[in-house]
């Protein structure tokens, strides 16, 4: 059996866990009796913590949000994952920067001797976001896409026309946010960076959400990126095989699908924009390829061989 200290730990990271958890399940997970439960939920009360218990055979303890921040037990694990979390705020892509220094600063300050070595070990160089959102902008902007709450701002121009739209998601791509929603006005879904938002108040009505051509927003920015306005595939997919080991053009391959054919030669399959740009993407390897189709990227490679051979001339 554990210490009590590491035994209500444990408890409360199981607490923490959004659902009822029986007596009997708690005192098995942590091997006590049913007595040793009460009175550990006993404990975290005491300490601030709002635990209900709900009788039946339905019911279970629940731990509820309370009032007062009560005091934060974390396991080791735990506190090491925030420390990294906080050292790599920069990007997220929110200005919390000052924020997360002064919270790292403060667990550390009272982390055991033990967890500060291993937080001070972990060395990294966080990149930061190229833009940046501030945390009232995506506070603002969550709130109504959970609420359903119309949003109207200005788009790049902050003195410009207010857009009126009805957010049904927010995505964060390659360090920016995205708001996903059906623009009022367009009648139209449409995608907007929240770094060119400038919201306006008040907010609009309630809506009724529509369903997302793609069924949520994070695949529905991937299909814009790559031009589709329904699925998330590329217009011009094409499939080569290229004279060098799967292992090497896999490094470089993060939206294609890559199989081995023979120790030296792989067949890759990958998609772009237009498919001269798909041939500009294979001809990167630098290495002798063959195209197994479609005719498409046969045809293309055929006009781009004869411009090459007319800019020689």
């Amino acid at each position: 059996m554990a210490d009590t200290s590491s035994r209500v730990l444990t408890l409360l990271s199981l607490l923490q866990v959004p659902r009822a958890w029986p007596g009997p399940m708690l005192a098995e997970r942590l091997d006590v009796t049913t007595r040793t439960v009460r009175r550990d939920v006993d404990r975290l009360r005491e300490l601030g913590y709002r635990i209900h218990a709900d009788k039946g055979p339905e019911g279970g303890y629940r731990l509820e949000a309370g009032t007062e921040l009560p005091p934060l037990r974390f396991d080791d694990e735990q506190a090491i994952a925030i420390a990294i979390a906080l050292r790599n705020s920069s990007a997220t892509g929110v200005e919390i920067d000052e924020a997360a220094q002064r919270a790292l600063a403060t667990i550390r300050q009272v982390l055991p001797s033990r967890l500060r070595h291993r937080v001070d070990g972990v060395h990294f160089t966080s990149g930061a976001a190229a833009v940046s959102v501030t945390p009232e902008t995506l506070e603002t902007v969550g709130t109504a896409v959970r609420q359903q709450m119309t949003l109207r701002f200005g788009y790049r121009d902050p003195d410009g026309p207010p857009r009126r739209v009805q957010p049904h998601g927010l995505v964060s791509r390659n360090t920016r946010w995205y708001l996903v929603g059906w623009d009022l006005d367009r009648e139209d879904w449409r995608t907007y960076r929240l770094d060119r938002m400038t919201l306006r108040t008040p907010t609009g009505p309630v809506f009724e959400p529509r369903p997302i051509p793609t069924g949520n927003p994070a695949t529905f920015l991937a299909a814009r990126s790559k031009g589709s306005e329904s699925v998330d595939e590329w217009p011009c997919i094409g499939v080569v095989e290229i004279d060098l080991p799967a292992h090497e053009v896999a490094q470089w391959v993060h939206d294609g699908q890559v199989e081995a054919l023979t120790a030296h030669t792989t067949r890759l399959t990958m998609g772009s924009w237009s498919w001269t740009g798909l041939l500009a993407s294979i001809a990167r390897f630098d290495s002798e390829f063959r195209i197994v189709g479609p005719e498409g990227l046969t045809r293309a490679a055929h006009q781009l061989e004869q411009r090459l051979h007319q800019g020689r001339s």
